[in-house]
This record gives C-alpha cells, structure tokens and sequence, in this order.
C-alpha cells in the first residue's frame, strides 16, 4: 500500500525524461513542474505489484469535483502502463497536487464515467485521441479519491 510519505522514497519512472521530471517537481514541492504548457502534472506512487516496492510517476491530471482524473494511455501502447497495474493490484496510493500530499483510493472509471471524463480529458491533451487510435485497448481513466 503507497501512501503520501511514499512519494520521498519511491523509485522513479523507467523513463529518463519522467524520472527528471518527477525530481524536479519533489526537489521544488510543486513549484516546479506542477503547471507546464496549460498542463497540470501531478506525482503517483504505487506499489509495485511484484515487488512491493513504492514506485513514482508524474502524470497529466483533471478533477472531477474533490477527485482527480488521469489517463492510463502510455502513450497508445497495446499494452497498459505499469503504474495502472499496479494500482489495479492495490488502489491505495501516494498523490502529490503541486504542495498538497495525500493519500488516495485507484478506481477505473465506470463506462459512464468514462464518457463523460474522456473527452474533458482529451481537451486538455489532445494527443490523448490520437493515442486511442493507435491502440486496440480501451485507454482506462483512472479517479483518485483522497481519504480523510
């Protein structure tokens, strides 16, 4: 189980440009990197499903009242990111919004959620329709609901 005080010792993503990404958003408490380009990123631990080990990622995030969207796209890959699996394995998680540190609940969004949420998502990363093309796989969208 990930939780907020995860986000400090958490491996960082596999992908260089994440993972540099990730510390400098850390390294800042936010400042850095929690807006880029009329985006807003937010850090995700998990915990590795295999490993048990606290893993961290950065991430494009919506809202949806008091919770937060993202996407599980990995870029229109025919396969789902690591973090969703692991999510999927244990839905309790660490979430950084810009200063704020919390501890979530994973959930994929229902069908009906879904067609609501995916195209206020695709809104704001355009590039979100063109990796469903790409793909077989319906792209899941994730809702973090903070605890307490």
């Amino acid at each position: 189980m990930a939780v907020a005080e995860d986000l400090d010792r958490a491996t960082d993503s596999q992908w260089d440009w994440v993972a540099e990404q990730t510390r400098t958003y850390l390294a800042s408490n936010g400042a850095e990197g929690h807006e880029s380009e009329g985006l807003r990123m937010l850090l995700l631990a998990t915990t590795g499903r295999k490993t048990g080990v606290p893993r961290r990622t950065c991430l494009i995030y919506g809202t949806s009242g008091d919770e937060y969207v993202v996407v599980a796209s990995k870029g229109g890959a025919d396969e789902d990111p690591e973090w969703f699996k692991n999510l999927v394995a244990e839905p309790t998680v660490g979430v950084q919004v810009g200063a704020r540190r919390l501890t979530a609940r994973a959930r994929v969004a229902s069908p009906a959620e879904r067609e609501v949420l995916w195209p206020r998502m695709a809104s704001m990363f355009p590039l979100y329709d063109e990796y469903a093309r790409k793909t077989d796989r319906v792209i899941p969208i994730v809702v973090l609901t903070p605890r307490g």
